[in-house]
């Protein structure tokens, strides 16, 4: 159970920063998010990930998207917020930065991971119910943004 104390950084837990991402995509009118299910756990996460020594963290939430959700047409839409937490094993204070993409693939392509079983699409309402409750509430925070800036793409590129 994740409760506050994954909120309060202990004394001497080194610092990682991650990155990753809410992965959009308009399906009828209804703005879906891109959900990634690892096999541990019965809540979905939002895609996200270690930044590799000397990478670019916006490169870095791209490569995590195509890893954990299997993603990767995106169109960078804004960077969302950078949130902090202890990671699982309550050995690293994580840093995570999620950025906003919109992308045009609907196709669930299955994964090659350890950790991720399989991914999905859920619609942005009402809020999903995330393993992590920082990534809920960054949905719920962003959400008027988040709606905002998809249609307003999703416009634009309808027109092109």
């Amino acid at each position: 159970m994740i409760d506050d104390t994954y909120y309060v950084r202990p004394e001497g837990v080194p610092e990682a920063e991650a990155a990753g991402g809410v992965v959009t995509r308009m399906e009828g009118g209804t703005i879906l998010i891109a959900a990634a299910h690892e096999k541990d756990l019965h809540d979905p996460v939002l895609p996200k990930g270690h930044v590799d020594p000397g990478e670019d963290i916006e490169t870095a939430a791209r490569r995590e998207i195509a890893e954990e959700v299997g993603v990767q047409d995106l169109v960078l839409l804004d960077k969302l917020d950078a949130l902090e937490r202890l990671n699982f094993a309550r050995t690293e204070w994580k840093i995570t930065h999620y950025y906003l993409y919109l992308t045009r693939e609907a196709e669930v392509v299955p994964l090659e991971s350890d950790v991720h079983a399989s991914m999905s699409w859920v619609p942005l309402e009402p809020t999903p119910a995330f393993f992590w409750p920082e990534q809920r509430r960054l949905v719920e925070d962003h959400r008027d943004r988040i709606v905002a800036l998809v249609e307003n793409a999703t416009r634009s590129a309808s027109h092109v």
